[in-house]
């Protein structure tokens, strides 16, 4: 049996709903246990022998029943249509089984903000997710531009600059820790010292990297995370399912955002997300983290994640502002050996489950009813700047507007584009460009093409088609509003997604702090 100090951990701290935080969970092992069994394409995975000892040194709850058969399957790509929040949820427990070597826990705690105690006592709730086996070199991270960047981000740059291995990363959602009063770091630092001290790391504090989202300004409750959710956490590690660090890392999202994928070699890829709003990465209130037991290298890893996030989560917006918190990390367990041929499909198995959760966090949006999916083609510039022009279209308030409520104005479309060409492309032409609504030409040759109360009515019924409740605490379907933009005489091109804009999203950050 190895030492303690040998053991790794992803610890996540998240504020959310006290009542929230003891609901699905108490009932995840035997809900997961009879989903998991009814799986038809299945993958054996198997940990009971191989980790039980370390798990019950550190009082890690090894799988019961899931230990000597672990079936499970992957999400899809797109994910299918859901009638229920429970059936949603039922979907994300059968496609969540961590990949070998890992374990997750939670628990929850109070605090009171310094700089607003009137408000009383507010929630905070953690999540650890464990490397049962020890610390690992194999991660990776990207994390945000924002030029006023969290404590937490300052810290983060430092860890995956120093090259030193990963043994527990620490988010808390609520107080993002930026720019607030006091020294920031040194709080930051404090927790990830408790942290290591309750798991008796080796690597002291160094070896911890933390994580905040949530308000900006705020003092980071340190000693109340050390002492109230800390101990509890580590008491409640499991090593059967992440749906409960989907579940507890979230903030303003209405529901879980999980994707997974197997390899043909059996290695597993895990991954949760959150963030809601302030959404518009650039790394890059948006926290990734993808697990995999595949044995690679760092550096491959860290390729492998930037070469996902720029065509996953950078190729998103809810709403144009980019977070000063955002992180996403991919960590490796080592456990399952990767060929040549396979660490292609690991590099495309990332990609697949980082795409998905950034559609999934783009259609849970604070308030969003609708998902706008922007298809460029024949750019003249790089696929950067294509992206770039993505953005633009999919941030215009005017246009999301129009599509918020189901009206096809499309000169608000051609509005953002021209605008977006007059001040970045001023030396090319739009003469060749074309425009679609719903698959449908809309602009050809320099004229719109919109004659009729049909095609009015073509357009509507698309994007009411493509509507969602702007409240819904589950995905009922995974259907856009399809836009597609060719400059018929470039060699850029992006896809980027972008949601509405409603009165929801108004209401929801009207009253963010309480």
């Amino acid at each position: 049996m190895m030492n303690i100090s040998a053991r790794a951990v992803i610890f996540v701290l998240t504020l959310n709903n006290l009542v929230a935080a003891t609901n699905a969970f108490s009932g995840l092992t035997n809900i997961n246990r009879s989903i998991l069994k009814q799986t038809s394409t299945s993958q054996r995975h198997d940990t009971s022998k191989e980790f039980a000892p370390q798990c019950q040194m550190i009082g890690v709850r090894p799988q019961s029943s899931l230990c000597a058969s672990n079936d499970y399957k992957d999400t899809a790509v797109e994910l299918p249509s859901f009638d229920s929040k429970e059936e949603y949820t039922e979907y994300l427990m059968n496609a969540s089984a961590l990949p070998k070597g890992f374990a997750t826990g939670s628990a929850q705690g109070t605090f009171v903000p310094q700089e607003a105690p009137s408000m009383g006592s507010l929630p905070i709730k953690g999540t650890i997710i464990h490397l049962v086996d020890g610390p690992t070199d194999s991660w990776a991270a990207t994390f945000t531009q924002n030029k006023f960047p969290g404590s937490p981000i300052k810290i983060g740059r430092s860890r995956l600059s120093s090259g030193k291995p990963i043994q527990t990363l620490i988010i808390n959602n609520k107080i993002s820790n930026v720019c607030s009063g006091g020294d920031g770091v040194a709080t930051s630092e404090f927790l990830c010292e408790a942290v290591a001290k309750q798991l008796n790391l080796s690597g002291g504090a160094e070896s911890v990297l933390p994580s905040s989202t949530g308000v900006i300004g705020w003092r980071l409750p340190a000693k109340e995370l050390a002492e109230q959710v800390v101990p509890v956490a580590v008491k409640d590690l499991q090593t059967e399912s992440a749906y409960n660090a989907a579940r507890d890392i979230m903030t303003t999202d209405r529901y879980p955002k999980l994707r997974s994928k197997t390899l043909s070699n059996g290695a597993r890829i895990t991954g949760v997300a959150k963030g809601a709003g302030m959404v518009e990465p650039n790394m890059a209130t948006m926290l990734c983290y993808v697990m995999t037991d595949a044995i690679i290298s760092k550096s491959t890893l860290q390729s492998i994640l930037s070469e996902a996030v720029d065509e996953s989560f950078n190729s998103i917006s809810i709403d144009g502002d980019e977070s000063t918190s955002d992180t996403t990390v991919l960590i490796s367990s080592n456990k399952v050996a990767v060929t040549e041929s396979t660490e292609k499909e690991l590099r495309d198995a990332v990609k697949e489950v980082c795409c998905g959760l950034a559609s999934d966090l783009t259609r849970n949006g604070e308030g969003t009813g609708h998902v706008m999916r922007v298809k460029i083609s024949n750019f003249p510039g790089s696929n950067l700047e294509a992206r770039r022009l993505g953005r633009h279209v999919v941030n215009s308030p005017l246009f999301k507007c129009a599509v918020a409520g189901n009206d096809p104005n499309t000169g608000r479309l051609a509005g953002a584009i021209g605008s977006f060409m007059g001040k970045f492309k001023t030396d090319e032409s739009v003469d060749d460009v074309g425009m679609t609504l719903g698959g449908r030409t809309i602009f050809s040759n320099g004229k719109f093409v919109l004659e009729g109360d049909a095609v009015e009515k073509e357009l509507s019924d698309h994007m009411e088609a493509a509507q969602q409740g702007e409240q819904d605490e589950f995905p009922k379907h995974q259907r856009f509003v399809e836009i597609g933009l060719d400059f018929g005489n470039g060699m850029g091109s992006a896809t980027i997604l972008g949601s509405d804009l409603t009165n929801e999203y108004v209401a929801v950050n009207a009253d963010y702090r309480s």
